[in-house]
């Protein structure tokens, strides 16, 4: 196999119980976004439009989801015969074969194998983030600098900082390959509003060996896992000084909460939504069918919102996100919404602020959610004519992990 210059890993295994669920049935990067796409697409267009061609994406949770949707790569131009798409299931058969138990733990289970192909870079990023970024683009001003890795980090709501790892920068903290000083993994009083955006690029030697004396030191690795990467790697190369960040100014926006999700796909439906997606110079690609177009009944009307293929529209969609192959009966209302796969809204039926897994049925009369919170209806439920599910509520009510 030759040697891959820039080897892209896509850490696609979490089961985002912080999805709820949406991620009962699927995995997180296999969560349908803005009508027509998968979260994963965002990272596998971007390794697309960055030239980039060795891709490899580790799962783990509810897998099948995953592979139906990646295939062989083709929409990503990553069906090659060389390099390309490679999906690394959880495995057996060796002293770091089992489940992961993180990103960190993930990445060290599979160092013998990034050591075989003997990448020069290795750039690791995650599948549950909205945004555009040119990988090739990090990677070149890695390469200028003396670092070991680079951090692409963005700026946050600093109520919201928490979620992630906070960054602290040496100086300026404007300047692209400006080193970082201090990383917190997830802190309850988050120092600045700089985060981490999940994406990093490194020199495999030095990060590998580094994984490697982790777990040395870990008091049992295959019982407890190493974590994360911001658990005890990335603090460990910011004590070293070998950390620099590329900062990220464009739309970007991690869905891992259900008020995230819906928040982001609202973006979307802006007559300037904050990414093109059929940009000619960066189109986000996702593994399509063969579907008709949207219908509309003379009484149906959708103003504001996204409606994907095959959709039949009778009722009154307002600011809106409606996937392939949804329907609206006539007198159904659906606003501030977002609608997955084969939903159907019966005639009468109202949908306020709500994310509506595949394939539900509303019954006529029926009225899901309200002004306050995002009501979240699982996967295949029918919701009986005229019930009443509170705003905010998850149906069925059900604990899930």
């Amino acid at each position: 196999m030759p040697r891959p210059d820039v080897l892209v890993l896509v850490l696609a295994g979490g089961k985002g119980s912080r999805l709820d669920l949406l991620t009962a049935n699927r995995a997180k990067p296999a969560v349908p976004f803005a009508g027509s796409y998968r979260l994963i697409d965002f990272p596998l267009s971007n390794c697309l439009h960055s030239n980039i061609a060795d891709v490899w994406v580790l799962q783990q949770y509810q897998p099948a989801s995953l592979n139906d949707h990646l295939a062989n790569g083709r929409p990503w131009d990553l069906d090659r015969t060389t390099g390309g798409l490679l999906v690394l299931p959880p495995y057996q058969g060796s002293g770091r074969g089992g489940f992961t138990q993180g990103t960190a733990d993930g990445l060290w289970r599979n160092a013998q194998l990034i050591r075989d192909v003997e990448p020069r870079t290795v750039v690791i990023v995650s599948a549950d983030a909205v945004y555009r970024l040119d990988y090739a683009d990090v990677v070149r001003g890695h390469r200028e600098s003396d670092a070991v890795m680079t951090m692409v980090t963005t700026r946050v709501d600093r109520g919201d900082a928490s979620r992630y790892g906070v960054v602290q920068i040496e100086g300026d903290d404007e300047v692209d390959g400006a080193r970082v000083s201090d990383y917190a993994y997830k802190p309850d009083e988050p120092k600045s509003d700089l985060v981490s955006n999940e994406v990093f690029v490194f020199e495999p030697d030095h990060v590998l060996s580094l994984l490697e004396r982790l777990a040395d030191e870990a008091t049992d690795p295959d019982e407890e896992g190493l974590g994360d990467l911001g658990d005890a790697l990335l603090p460990a190369l910011v004590d070293e000084g070998v950390v620099r960040q590329h900062r990220h100014r464009e739309y970007w926006r991690d869905v891992g909460t259900i008020e995230a999700y819906w928040a982001s796909n609202m973006d979307f439906i802006a007559a300037q939504p904050p990414i093109d997606l059929d940009d000619e110079q960066w189109v986000i690609r996702t593994q399509g069918g063969h579907r008709s177009p949207a219908w509309f009944a003379d009484s149906g009307t959708a103003s504001g919102s996204l409606v994907g293929a095959s959709a039949r529209v009778a009722g009154t969609v307002t600011r809106s996100v409606l996937s392939p192959g949804v329907v609206v009966e006539e007198g159904a209302h659906v606003e501030d919404s977002v609608l997955l796969p084969g939903v159907v809204v019966r005639a009468g039926a109202h949908v306020r602020r709500s994310v509506v897994d595949d394939s539900v049925e509303i019954g006529r009369g029926a009225i899901v959610g309200g002004d306050d919170g995002i009501a979240l209806l699982g996967d295949f439920v029918s919701v009986p004519p005229g019930e009443r599910i509170e705003a905010g509520a998850r149906y069925p009510a059900e604990d899930h992990d």
